[in-house]
């Protein structure tokens, strides 16, 4: 597994309120992934983001083993989700200037030639193969509902002045339903995981094609630095996987 990740504040923000974990240098850990983006004021999206990023990866990190079969995945990965969420809930209970503080999460777990992804919010996960760019996960948002009724265009999408509007987000709600994904992976895949930031300010179409055109670390550089040219607005988060 050949990976790289980036995270820049932006040109608008004064802090950054995106997390990501990827595993640990020495290789001792599962082939994991996750990318936050917190929302809330007084700094309150900085420590949801961090929370549901700490609580999740240590949650799977420590249950993880090689006789895990899919279904104890799915439960180990929703379970993971569902106790970030309950103690982001609890810490902004307790802490008034978190009030209201949430994040979106998506992870991407390796295992067996297989990515089993969970994924809450409008951060994305994509997937490149053959040159062709497929958005994995679908966006909890209200714009993406509107589009599957029928009542925007994907186009639409992208400039409608309620884009940000998160439909479910980690510490919103008591009972949270993450979406649960699993695929085959294929020698040479390309997995990408990112927050809005990049997404917000770059089309699918100009992501595959950096991503095409280089190697990983060098990619992940590019993207950061072209959401950056492009106006920068909000925090930048890229993790690149390839299957090796």
């Amino acid at each position: 597994m050949i990976f790289a990740a980036r995270t820049s504040v932006g040109r608008v923000r004064s802090n950054n309120e995106d997390a990501f974990y990827v595993p640990p240098a020495n290789g001792s850990c599962c082939s994991l992934f996750i990318v936050a983006d917190g929302m809330g004021g007084h700094r309150g999206g900085e420590v949801a983001s961090r929370m549901a990023v700490k609580e999740v990866s240590e949650y799977i990190t420590t249950r993880f083993s090689d006789d895990l079969d899919e279904d104890k995945i799915r439960s180990m990965i929703n379970d993971s989700i569902a106790e970030a969420n309950k103690k982001i809930l609890i810490s902004a209970m307790e802490n008034e200037e978190w009030a209201g503080m949430g994040t979106t999460l998506t992870l991407a777990l390796f295992f067996r030639k297989k990515i089993f992804i969970g994924h809450v919010g409008d951060s994305r996960a994509y997937l490149i193969r053959n040159n062709d760019i497929v958005q994995l996960t679908r966006d909890h948002s209200l714009v993406w509902q509107l589009m599957e009724e029928g009542r925007l265009t994907m186009d639409e999408t992208r400039t409608h002045p309620m884009k940000n509007i998160i439909t479910r987000a980690l510490g919103t709600e008591t009972i949270l339903e993450p979406d649960f994904l699993e695929y085959d992976l294929e020698k040479e895949d390309i997995i990408i995981i990112c927050s809005d930031g990049l997404t917000n300010m770059l089309e699918d179409y100009e992501i595959k094609n950096i991503v095409c055109g280089h190697d990983i670390e060098t990619a992940v550089d590019i993207l950061v630095q072209k959401a950056n040219l492009h106006g920068g607005l909000d925090n930048i988060t890229v993790e690149l996987i390839k299957a090796d």
